[in-house]
């Protein structure tokens, strides 16, 4: 059978990557993988540490683009492709515009769908935007559904899908046995200067769309407060390309000490750093997964989050965008030992580094059924 793996930014290249190497391993199966380019170098790295090559790079990048010059690029692209390759099903994974628009342009051709990471939900359509509308819809045209966690299967059953639906657990958690190693050297040269034995290391990032404007400044502001207050701590904050961001963060945070703005990381720098860190604070969905994999706990700078199982299984902690809460949850991971072990020693609930295992083999079955 064909498979055909398509994403294009950063994080979707962290959790296919091991999906992608768990395919190469099974003879039946071809794999072909389609990059959009929705992010450029930082995409590169991510496929240069797991050595996977991509048949086809469709570069969808424009200056000025918005979300529709994206969306007809993609259609009309990865159509050519589909049209090339006649995969038997196409993979998309979570929430990004690549994802949702591959799978749309797949559904045109009457082409099946496997959705990585399906279920996730925070039932407002505009937050995250437009993420929660793409995950929607995707589960709507895929015909598999590899739901990361028990929560993740009942959010789809509530809305009618039930069929072909898997608990996988979370690929990401896989990634871990490829980028985080002992004795590990930064490649970043701001890292290498960084004594982790001497000071307590904060990992943040924000840079998502509805967190611009005040509420990356009421952020960034508790940030500086805590760094004021407390001489043993080193902030890493690897900053987003976005001048909104850059700028936000190079206004409030620049000419702070124990504050490094640094650029992004490579998979390898970020998962080794953030093993080391003491404590995580992001708007990012991802490290709401990855961080726990280290035992770190997680800060979220949102108003919600649609991976709650982090949550009730205590690893994650969701504190707004308002400066006084953010401040006040940091402290208490800062000063009350008991509240930081809590969190730190909870049960990671996405999964034991077997996920990308169990999707192939529901692939295969699904197939073997199909064919008969």
């Amino acid at each position: 059978m064909k498979v055909m793996s398509v994403f294009g930014t950063r994080p979707e290249a962290i959790k296919m990557c091991p999906l992608i190497l768990e395919l190469q391993k099974h003879s039946e199966i071809e794999s072909v993988v389609c990059l959009t380019g929705q992010h450029r170098e930082m995409l590169h790295q991510v496929m240069k540490i797991f050595k996977i090559e991509a048949q086809y790079d469709l570069n969808i990048m424009q200056p000025k683009q918005t979300l529709t010059t994206i969306a007809v690029r993609i259609l009309e692209k990865f159509e050519e492709v589909l049209k090339m390759e006649k995969p038997d099903i196409v993979l998309v994974h979570g929430d990004t515009s690549t994802s949702f628009l591959a799978a749309l342009a797949a559904f045109y051709q009457q082409i099946s769908v496997g959705h990585v990471e399906a279920g996730l939900r925070t039932y407002d359509k505009y937050s995250p935007f437009p993420e929660e509308m793409n995950r929607s819809l995707i589960g709507k045209i895929a015909d598999l559904h590899f739901a990361p966690t028990q929560n993740n299967k009942n959010n789809l059953e509530k809305e009618n899908i039930i069929n072909n639906v898997y608990v996988t657990g979370n690929t990401v958690i896989d990634t871990f046995q490829t980028t985080v190693k002992e004795g590990y050297q930064y490649k970043d040269s701001d890292l290498q200067k960084i004594d982790f034995s001497d000071k307590r290391c904060i990992l943040m990032t924000a840079h998502r769309r509805e967190n611009l404007g005040q509420p990356l400044v009421n952020i960034c502001r508790a940030v500086k407060r805590m760094v004021e207050e407390y001489s043993d701590i080193e902030v890493v904050y690897p900053v987003h390309m976005n001048p909104a961001v850059r700028d936000t963060a190079a206004e409030i945070l620049g000419n702070m000490d124990r504050v490094h703005l640094i650029h992004p990381l490579d998979v390898e720098d970020m998962h080794n750093l953030m093993s080391k860190s003491y404590f995580v604070m992001t708007d990012s969905g991802g490290l709401q997964e990855e961080a726990p994999a280290c035992g770190v706990p997680v800060l979220v700078l949102r108003t919600e989050t649609e991976r709650p199982e982090a949550v009730e299984a205590g690893t994650v902690k969701v504190v707004g965008v308002e400066e006084e809460n953010i401040y006040k949850e940091a402290k208490v991971l800062l000063t009350e030992k008991d509240s930081y072990h809590q969190m730190a020693h909870a049960v990671n609930p996405y999964g034991d580094g077997h996920s990308s295992g169990r999707i192939v083999k529901h692939i295969l079955e699904w197939h073997k059924e199909i064919s008969r």
